[in-house]
């Protein structure tokens, strides 16, 4: 055999020597040239073809299994993309796979048309050799004892052995062609598993020109730019079996039908998820996401668990809140009039108005929220470091160990290939290699960087605007509200203020503008990454990750940001109030509730969070499912066996190349939220975990029934994800403790208590975190309108209060800053100083603590690298002695039988 064209270096497509595969009237190219004219119409060719079913694996001879599946429709004015489609063609029969066609008059719509590949023996061990694919040379001997005490407990958990673990455990090498028979090769037809069969049919695809080699144009390669130019019209390979019920071929494995059985149904939520059989059908990269999720589920109970205890905590001591007291007291809170809240369409108000937003604080903001503050720090290290355990054990029983070199030395992208037309030595394999000039790849770097920029900058000003909506309607919802007939409402009235109205509202409209700004980026980011042609398929993922990321995070935790951190903080005093775009703008800048700007931050974390899963799991498993209804509707009155297993595959949504990425995109936002600002919704990790039961489960019946099967692809690990993980992680200790410090009233009220309370209690808070401002001195441009005032309010009434630490008008120092207020501030920053030592303290002795690679599964990868080089080198001597005893002792004067009694380093030195 001999290289063609395709490109430099260890990438190139091998072509096929006649000897190295079958002749073309046997491979099925002339069926191809010549396809069959069979029609669904009623007709006998239509009887006759229902004997033999078409819901089948295998081409027409019912031997050779169908890897691979091009389908096209033949167009008026499609002469190039037939010269296309038979070039191509002809290149993918000279290095050996083998094609077989079905003509559109077969199709159930008359006008698509099917080539199905098969590639050979010859070509399946060619590439595993040329791609490192690990196989296996011998069962493992090391005994598992993995056995947990009280396994018992477990067993209503479990899934059938068969199931969780289809395959024997064995030690694994990469394939050798000329060592064939070092590995355990029982039976060439089910050696490779379908997803290593289509993994090495799309690695030939990818790379095989569509144009003549005399043309020179070595650019014009690979089905992704035929699938672009609508020369094919789609690409895949075949699921084994329809999804409700088992092959009726024996010689199919009816993996996806298990697959639905006992992992896609919602039914089986509770049950363990079979990671090996989904590793073994879809490949490793969907398994070890699978894995990760469900990892990340099963640590979410105990968050949820310890969340729910502090949410009770909070309502137990419902009624020991002295605080809300005070406030909901007519002899405290009915007495106090509040400044107005608003200019000229807000009045004067009673603190008692606020009493239900009040209690509902509590509920949130108590003593447990610092302690549940402190819990997720903790938690969010112990899940990010029991992974990196867990990814160890799967990448080793996964065969992955050694992956991560393989991934850049072997799977250049076929586009980087294409547009890099220099060419340099490399220094390692000292081959000739593509290249992207420096001054170019700067420049792209440059271009995509100010993108992403302008598209962050946008958001935020949408954000702005959102501010600015909150700001301009709230006057408005106060005067709407004051009169309205919901205030009448026995249940539901009084907890409808125009402080909720506006929240929700804004809330409502952040959540639309963010899904549309989603729609429209991820456009941008896709076309962004290709501009910077990246040069391995792990390098585009990551650096699309990257730019998602962070627009995502914009994006979502933007207003979160706002409320939590900027909301109330600048809002002045009622003589000198604080204006969003200066005084000419007339945007005050919003006040807390004196209940605290806690409940706010949690009714929009609510809103965001709630939200943006559940439209998620509507368009996921929704959308689909009508597209296909949709699309296979005429199809659905043809008999089963007329409806064949390429055509029903056709049919299903294309997984795409980037379908896992919104996978992770989606739950690595949900892991922000129930990390970053749990501190002020403890319920956060209860509502992930039970979406994220419903996720599993509606992943795996939308890839299992509504998609295409994907192309298998390896992974070693969850990416560039995990690093952003990682950034998560850390932030959200920062962020728990400044919402702690302060969002939360819990240091205020702690340093009232402890310095200002001779008694140690909370009688009086109110009143002395209560600001005195004289009436007189409000500007006009700030004072109610006629009629904005409540009937109770009269002119005996000369002094209102506003939340702050400020001198009353009597004072010297009249309106400016307290001693008290200095005395919090510095609390508040001892706090966080205190709470981000102590956590990252123990985050790092957790981390410190707990291995990343579990000592069982190092000693058995260094078991299994000790067994390649001895089973290799026993291999090599026994071939040696077979050669002696064939040729003679003419080549070497040593005698054979002395090889077992010589070290291993030695034997071959002395043969040679």
């Amino acid at each position: 055999m001999h290289r063609i064209t395709g490109k430099a270096g260890g990438d190139s497509l091998i072509e096929m020597s006649p000897t190295d595969s079958f002749n073309d009237e046997l491979n099925g190219y002339h069926q191809h040239a010549s396809s069959s004219t069979g029609s669904l119409q009623q007709g006998p060719s239509a009887i006759d073809k229902q004997h033999q079913s078409k819901d089948s694996v295998f081409f027409r001879d019912g031997v050779r299994r169908i890897d691979f599946v091009l389908s096209y429709v033949d167009d008026k004015d499609g002469e190039r993309k037939l010269e296309r489609r038979r070039v191509y063609e002809a290149n993918l029969v000279k290095v050996g796979l083998e094609l077989e066609t079905e003509d559109k008059q077969e199709s159930e719509d008359g006008k698509t048309c099917f080539v199905k590949i098969h590639a050979p023996w010859e070509v399946l061990t060619t590439y595993a050799d040329v791609l490192k694919i690990k196989v296996p040379f011998k069962v493992n001997d090391i005994p598992d004892n993995s056995k947990m005490p009280m396994n018992w407990l477990s067993t209503p958990f479990r899934l059938p052995e068969h199931v969780m673990h289809p395959d024997p455990d064995y030690f694994t090498a990469p394939f050798n062609k000329s060592k064939s028979d070092f590995f355990l090769i029982d039976d060439k037809d089910t050696f490779f598993p379908p997803s290593t069969r289509n993994r090495i049919v799309y690695y030939i695809l990818s790379r095989c020109l569509y144009v003549r080699d005399e043309c020179g144009d070595k650019d014009k390669k690979g089905i992704k730019r035929l699938l672009n130019n609508g020369t094919y019209t789609s690409a895949f390979p075949l699921h084994d079996s329809r999804y409700w019920t088992r092959s009726k071929d024996s010689n199919c494995e009816s993996e996806r039908y298990s697959l639905y059985k006992y992992w896609a149904r919602f039914l089986c939520f509770f049950k363990e998820q079979p990671l090996n059989l989904i590793r073994k059908y879809y490949g490793e990269k969907i398994g070890i996401y699978f894995a990760w999720l469900g990892f990340y589920t099963e640590m979410l109970l105990f968050a949820a668990v310890v969340g729910t205890i502090c949410f009770i905590y909070g309502i137990l001591t419902y009624d020991d809140n002295e605080w809300s007291k005070e406030i909901c007291s007519e002899e405290i809170g009915g007495k106090i009039v509040m400044c107005p809240l608003c200019d000229k369409k807000c009045g004067f108000w009673k603190l008692n108005s606020t009493c239900n937003s009040s209690w509902q604080s509590h509920l949130f903001d108590n003593v447990g929220t610092v302690f549940f503050a402190i819990f997720m720090g903790i938690w969010v290290t112990l899940f990010l470091e029991f992974w990196k355990r867990r990814q160890a054990r799967l990448e080793y029983e996964w065969d992955l160990v050694d992956f991560e070199e393989e991934q850049q030395q072997l799977q250049l992208r076929p586009e980087y290939e294409t547009k890099c037309t220099n060419r340099k030595m490399n220094h390692i394999t000292q081959e000739m290699e593509p290249y992207l000039p420096i001054t170019s790849k700067c420049a792209r770097t440059c271009l995509s960087g100010a993108t992403v920029l302008l598209w962050i900058s946008l958001i935020i000003a949408c954000i702005i605007g959102v501010i600015a909506y909150r700001l301009a309607v709230y006057a408005a919802f106060a005067g709407i509200m004051k009169d309205s007939p919901t205030n009448n409402l026995e249940v539901v009235g009084p907890y409808i203020t125009p402080q909720l109205a506006t929240s929700v509202t804004a809330s409502c409209i952040n959540f639309v503008i963010i899904m549309i700004l989603n729609l429209m980026y991820e456009r941008v980011a896709v076309w962004i990454t290709d501009l910077e042609i990246p040069k391995t398929h792990l390098e585009y993922e990551n650096k699309l990750t990257v730019k998602m990321f962070l627009f995502q995070f914009v994006n979502y935790y933007s207003s979160c940001f706002y409320v939590a951190f900027f909301k109330g903080k600048f809002v002045g005093y009622p003589g000198d109030y604080a204006y969003m775009f200066g005084k000419w703008s007339k945007l005050r800048n919003e006040e807390c509730d004196p209940g605290g700007c806690l409940i706010e931050l949690t009714t929009q974390l609510v809103i965001v969070m709630t939200g943006k899963q559940v439209w998620g799991n509507i368009q996921e498993a929704l959308v689909p499912w009508m597209m296909n209804w949709w699309g296979s509707r005429k199809a659905r009155s043809h008999p089963e066996s007329l409806y064949s297993r390429w055509e029903q595959d056709h049919d299903l949504q294309s997984f795409g190349q980037l379908g896992l990425f919104y996978e992770y995109l989606e739950m690595v936002i949900q892991f922000g939220f129930i990390t970053l600002f749990v501190a002020s919704f403890p319920l956060a990790p209860l509502l992930a975990l039970i979406n994220n039961i419903i996720e599993v489960r509606v992943d795996a019946w939308k890839l299992t029934t509504q998609f295409r099967r994907p192309v298998a692809a390896k992974a070693h690990s969850i990416g560039a994800w995990e690093e952003i993980l990682n950034g998560v992680a850390i932030l959200s200790v920062v962020t728990n403790a400044f919402i702690v410090a302060f969002t939360s009233d819990m240091i205020p009220r702690l340093v009232y208590m402890y310095a200002y309370q001779p008694d140690m209690n909370m009688k009086g808070y109110i009143n002395n975190s209560l600001s005195v401002f004289n009436i007189s001195e409000i500007p006009l441009d700030s004072t109610p309108e006629e009629g904005e005032n409540p009937p109770w309010f009269n002119s005996s009434i000369t002094t209102c209060r506003y939340r702050d630490y400020r001198y009353p008008p009597e004072h010297e120092k009249k309106y400016s800053h307290t001693m008290q207020f200095w005395h919090i501030l510095a609390a508040k920053l001892a706090f966080i100083i205190i709470m981000e030592h102590v956590v990252f303290l123990v985050k790092y002795f957790v981390a410190w603590l707990i291995p990343d690679v579990p000592s069982d599964v190092r000693a058995r990868v260094k078991r299994e690298r000790y067994l390649v080089q001895e089973y290799l080198h026993n291999y090599e001597v026994e071939k040696l002695k077979i050669q002696l005893s064939q040729h003679g002792n003419n080549e070497c004067t040593c005698t054979p039988m002395i090889y077992p009694s010589l070290p291993q380093h030695e034997v071959l030195s002395e043969c040679l």
